[in-house]
C-alpha cells in the first residue's frame, strides 16, 4: 500500500513539475525576445544605443526615444524607467537629453527623469531602485496645490566611476565628479567633488581621498587583494574551500 501511494503521489505531483517547467523555459524565452539592444531595438528608435548594450525585459517607462543616448556595453535591467521630456511626442530640439556614457549599469527598477540634460559618466554602477532626475516640484504658491504648481529644472551630471548604491537619490542640480560613492538612501544635490563618500538625507561627505594622506577618516577594512594572474574561477574556488576548512578545524 505504501507504493501505491507514493506512485500515485508522484502522478500527481508530476503535472505541477511540467507546468513549472513549462513557464518558466517560455519567460525566459520571452525576456530573451523582449530584451532590448542595438541589432534588436523592437519598437525603441533611441536617439544611439552602443555595441553590447541591452535593456532587459520588461521594460519601465520609455519615451524621448530620440533624445536618449546609451554608450557601448551598458547593462539597464528590468523596470528600468528611462524618459526625455515632460511627456511623449514632444520635440525636444536638436541635442540630445539623456546621455548614457559606455558601460553604465542600471538596477532594476530604477528611474532616470531628464526634463532637462542628464549626463551618466562611463562605467558608472547604480543599485537597485535609484532615482535621477532633473525635475522636482516648486511650491511657492501656499494656495495652489504642489502639484499643479510649475515644476524647477535644473541639469544633472554624473562623472564617471561612481558606485550609487539602492535607493538613492539624485536631485536636480547634482554634479557628482568622479569616482565618487553614494551610499544606500543617499539623498543628493549640489556639487560632489572627485573621490568623494557621501551618505544621508541630505547627502554631505563622509569620506575623501587626498593625494599625500590618502583617505580620510581612514578606512576601517584592508583592501582586497587582487586574483593573481592565471588564476582560474575553479582554482579560487578551490582555495576557498580549503580556506574555508582550515577556520573550521582550528590552526
Amino acid at each position: 500500500m505504501p507504493k501505491n501511494r507514493n506512485t500515485f503521489s508522484f502522478l500527481a505531483r508530476w503535472p505541477r513539475r511540467a507546468a513549472s517547467r513549462a513557464v518558466h523555459r517560455g519567460w525566459a524565452w520571452v525576456q530573451e525576445a523582449g530584451a532590448v539592444t542595438a541589432e534588436h531595438p523592437g519598437r525603441l528608435r533611441f536617439g544611439a544605443i552602443g555595441e553590447g548594450t541591452r535593456l532587459a525585459f520588461p521594460q519601465g517607462t520609455v519615451f524621448g526615444e530620440p533624445w536618449i543616448e546609451l554608450g557601448a556595453h551598458c547593462i539597464i535591467g528590468e523596470q528600468v524607467t528611462l524618459t526625455a521630456g515632460m511627456m511623449p511626442d514632444l520635440d525636444l530640439g536638436p541635442d540630445p537629453i539623456l546621455t548614457l556614457g559606455d558601460g553604465v549599469v542600471l538596477g532594476r527598477g530604477s528611474h532616470v527623469i531628464a526634463d532637462t540634460t542628464v549626463s551618466i559618466g562611463s562605467d558608472t554602477y547604480c543599485g537597485p531602485y535609484v532615482y535621477i532626475t532633473s525635475t522636482n516640484h516648486s511650491y511657492d504658491d501656499p494656495h495652489e496645490p504642489v502639484g499643479k504648481q510649475w515644476p524647477r529644472m535644473e541639469p544633472v551630471a554624473i562623472g564617471p566611476g561612481c558606485w550609487i548604491g539602492t535607493g538613492a537619490v539624485i536631485l536636480p542640480g547634482a554634479r557628482l565628479g568622479r569616482n565618487v560613492v553614494v551610499a544606500a538612501g543617499a539623498v543628493v544635490r549640489g556639487e560632489v567633488p572627485d573621490h568623494a563618500v557621501v551618505a544621508g538625507a541630505p547627502a554631505r561627505v563622509v569620506r575623501s581621498w587626498d593625494p599625500e594622506t590618502g583617505w580620510q577618516p581612514p578606512l576601517r577594512t584592508p583592501a582586497p587583494v587582487p586574483i593573481p594572474e592565471g588564476v582560474t574561477p575553479e582554482q579560487l574556488l578551490a582555495l576557498t574551500e580549503l580556506d574555508g576548512a582550515r577556520d573550521t578545524t582550528g590552526p
